[in-house]
Parts: structure tokens; sequence; C-alpha cells
């Protein structure tokens, strides 16, 4: 792939996975038998989208911190792998009486994971001047109070929802970049995205 396939392709996926895991919420909060289902297969559809982009940002950040390029991979398969067991507790019996609350625990420790390693992800497109630098700069607050939302949520306290929000239209924000510009690679940083 073309370094700006890559960035194209990333791009999709950011926005991919807003749409998926929200519509999947959505439906699977219907309480429909059906909508339920269809619900929990775009979760599970979230999951590998994840996924695919903590392979596709591999050789984006490998050239500029083969650890934070690792460590995104990791942590991002970390919380495909938790928002698939979320999915697991939502398809439950409601007589199991675990379902919701075993979702909104493998969910908040899912944003745990992406908020720290979205940091890192974020420092190196700081570093590394692969975007603008307000453009990182609100990469790496929005992914900090993520963060902090989802372990506050873990705590007891209402406000992971409100937290989410800088780091969401992040999410959007350079989703829509990647598509429009791609990420601004020098010369020497193409030949080891495309290698990767």
């Amino acid at each position: 792939m073309s370094t700006r396939a890559i960035d194209r392709a990333m791009g999709a996926l950011f926005l991919l996975a807003f749409v998926a895991y929200g519509a999947g919420t959505a439906l699977v909060g219907s309480g429909s038998g059906t909508r339920v289902a269809a619900g929990a297969l775009l979760m599970l559809v979230n999951s590998a989208v994840v996924v695919g982009i903590g392979v596709l940002a591999f050789p984006v950040l490998r050239p500029h911190g083969e650890l934070t390029a690792h460590a995104y991979l990791a942590g991002r398969a970390v919380e495909a792998a938790l928002l698939a067991v979320g999915v697991v507790f939502v398809l439950l019996p409601a007589s199991a009486g675990v379902g919701a609350a075993g979702n909104h625990y493998s969910y908040q420790v899912a944003m745990m994971a992406v908020g720290a390693v979205g940091v890192l992800f974020c420092r190196v497109l700081l570093r590394a001047r692969l975007v603008h630098r307000a453009i990182a700069v609100w990469g790496v607050v929005g992914y900090a109070v993520f963060l902090l939302g989802a372990v506050l949520e873990v705590l007891g306290y209402g406000v992971g929802v409100a937290l989410s929000v800088p780091g969401g239209l992040f999410e959007v924000a350079l989703g829509v970049l990647l598509i429009a510009r791609g990420f601004a690679r020098s010369e020497v940083d193409r030949e080891p995205a495309l290698a990767g």
C-alpha cells in the first residue's frame, strides 16, 4: 500500500469505528431481540476496525518510535478484545444479571487502554510533525481527558461521557484530515512507512 492509501484507509477506519460502535450501542439499547443482535454485530465490527487502525498506524509510527508503534498496536488490540467481551455481556440473558454491568466495565477498561496509547500516538504525531501542532496537542489532551473519564467511571463517577467528547471529536477530525490530506510525511519517512 502507498503511504497515501494507508492514510486514507486509517482515516476511514477512525470514522467507521465511531459510526459502528455508536449505532451498535443505540440498537442494543433499544431492547428488541433483532435490534440487539444487529447492534452486537456492529459492536463486533468496531472491534475489528480498531485493530485495523492499530495495524495501519504501525508503519506510520515505527520510524518515529518503535516502542510507541508496538504499544499503540497492542493497546488497540486490548481495546478490541475488551469491547468484544462487552458484547458477550450484552448478549447474556437478562436473568444472569451481569450483562449491563459487565459491558460497562469492559468498555471503560477498553477506553483506558485506548486513552493511554492514544496519548503516546499523538505525542509522536506532535514530535514528528505528522499533523499540525494544534491537532496533535488536541489529541494529547483529548486522550488524557478520555483516560481520566474512564478511570472516574470505574470509580463510580458518571462523568465518562462528558470527558470523552474532546477525544471523540479528535478522532473524527483526524479521520477527516487523513482522508482529505493524509499525514505530513517527509521524503525520508515515506520509504519506512512503505516497508513497514
